[in-house]
């Protein structure tokens, strides 16, 4: 009896060897793409990593590789690797630009207002921009506390929802100063998965300002449904693609619907002139250029509680002939029952009006703080 033929070795490791070199010059291939990404990231004021993108990409790679009878948990290590190439490639060809990009974070995914608005104020900057989003307004600021970010843009306020407190919170801890604001108009899309109707739904998921925005929408059309808050609005557009659940809807943009394959069910879900205002923040104060109309953010606690020092507050300041903007005021953690003031006002700090105004009534407060002096905002935001 003949026996069986044993495999060539050496023919084995040739076709091996032919098979990495197509590996290698597959992975060349995709590291000059990963080039091409960057310059594209930095044109477009694009965000540079995206956590929650590269979880849906190996979601993805881990069924792909059980179809092919491999294992789901060593190809996906694989390509945790090669994923990390590619970002070092990317960081390597910010780094050999020559004028370094300007480095953003903003709280939220591709497609939720803070990105949009992100992209509007950046893009197109000299030198290029480096977007990163963070699951949290908190994360962003500690970022840039850490010299991590150059700037954050944050949202501070909303035209039917009211003042995002977080963001007011996290300006009275110090460490950071406002240096720019810009106010963008907000159109509210239902999203849901492609072909389901609003009598389907359950469950509409967003951020709570967004919820509160489209509140009478949700009370007349969708009474039966429970509304979901969540970190932020492109976010929950992606929550609904991952469930892949036809009873979940989110309210976003409709530039998240593009971005995750969703279906808008409705439009109009909001007040026709809804605006949302953004602040952006850095670590130091900036020059402003002259001639344009600024606006300076305060920060107060007055000195005592007897009545009428708030109205005394802002007599002096009406006296001085300052125009307030604003006024809000927000719980001093630790001390039950007492509250500093967050004060917007017309003029720049450093200029003789204003000046005079804050030695006017800084004697009446215990603490009294410039958050930043930027150039006011005019115009509102294309729709989102």
């Amino acid at each position: 009896m003949t026996a069986p033929s044993q495999p060539d070795l050496g023919a084995l490791r040739t076709a091996i060897e032919r098979i990495d070199e197509e590996l290698l010059d597959a992975l060349r291939r995709r590291m000059d793409l990963a080039d091409d990404v960057a310059r594209s990231k930095l044109a477009n004021a694009a965000p540079f990593r995206d956590q929650r993108r590269e979880d849906l990409l190996l979601r993805s790679i881990r069924a792909r590789a059980s179809e092919h009878g491999l294992d789901p948990h060593e190809v996906e290590r694989i390509w945790r690797l090669v994923i990390d190439m590619s970002v070092a490639r990317q960081q390597a060809l910010v780094t050999r630009q020559d004028t370094t990009p300007l480095r953003v974070g903003y709280p939220g995914v591709e497609g939720s207002y803070s990105h949009l608005a992100a992209r509007r104020l950046y893009a197109g900057r000299a030198g290029g921009v480096l977007l990163t989003g963070f699951d949290q307004p908190r994360e962003a600021v500690e970022a840039l506390r850490r010299a991590e970010q150059d700037l954050v843009l944050l949202p501070i306020e909303n035209t039917t929802a009211g003042s995002m407190n977080e963001t007011y919170d996290l300006l009275a801890e110090g460490g950071v100063v406002i240096t720019a604001e810009l106010v963008s108009q907000v159109d509210h899309r239902l999203l849901g998965l492609p072909g389901v109707k609003l009598e389907d739904l359950r469950e509409v998921v967003s951020h709570p300002q967004a919820l509160a925005q489209c509140e009478t929408f949700l009370r007349e059309r969708l009474p039966w449904a429970r509304a979901v808050p969540d970190a932020d609005t492109g976010g929950a557009a992606q929550k609904v693609r991952e469930r892949n659940d036809p009873s979940v809807a989110a309210i976003a943009s409709e530039t998240a619907a593009q971005r995750f394959g969703l279906e808008v069910l409705a439009r109009e879900l909001q007040p026709a002139s809804d605006y949302t205002r953004f602040v952006e923040v850095g670590r130091e104060a900036t020059p402003m250029k002259p001639g344009v109309p600024f606006k300076t953010s305060l920060l107060m606690v007055l000195g005592d509680d007897k009545p009428g020092s708030l109205g005394e507050m802002l007599q002096r300041l009406t006296l001085r002939g300052v125009n307030l903007s604003k006024l809000e005021s927000r719980p001093i953690p630790g001390s039950p029952w007492r509250y500093r003031f967050y004060v917007d006002v017309e003029g720049h700090a450093a200029s003789a009006p204003l000046t005079a105004a804050l030695d006017d009534i800084r004697p009446l407060t215990s603490f009294l703080r410039v958050l930043g002096t930027y150039p006011r905002a005019e115009g509102e935001g294309s729709h989102g």
